[in-house]
């Protein structure tokens, strides 16, 4: 288990619009997906994921150019980073990441499904 910052997950743990299967969900049945318009890359998802599921890249010249200006900007004041989820296929459905990030950016789909919890 990979969580960091122990006072961030207690928090998210007791978040009354926390989604997902509080860690009960067998893998790859959920996926955590980033709207990396939104994201500011300032990393709680990791501080509070418990498989590691996260980490922080930098937006790709193509993501970048596909964004409205506003966005741009946005993206620029924050250096261009991003959460990325390259170990999705490991999230158990927690919602950990959903309520602790603080720009909302996080969403949790059910894969075979494909919906939003």
């Amino acid at each position: 288990m990979a969580a960091t910052d122990k006072a961030k997950v207690q928090r998210a743990a007791q978040h009354k619009d926390r989604p997902g299967t509080e860690c009960k969900a067998p893998t790859g049945q959920f996926q955590p997906i980033v709207n990396i318009a939104t994201c500011e890359g300032k990393a709680d998802c990791l501080a509070v994921c418990p498989y590691d599921v996260f980490e922080i890249g930098q937006v790709s010249d193509d993501e970048f150019r596909g964004q409205n200006f506003l966005t741009r900007i946005k993206m620029r004041i924050h250096g261009r980073k991003t959460a990325r989820t390259p170990r999705a296929d490991a999230c158990r459905a927690c919602g950990l990441c959903v309520v602790a990030c603080p720009e909302r950016a996080i969403s949790l789909v059910a894969v075979a499904q494909g919906r939003s919890v």
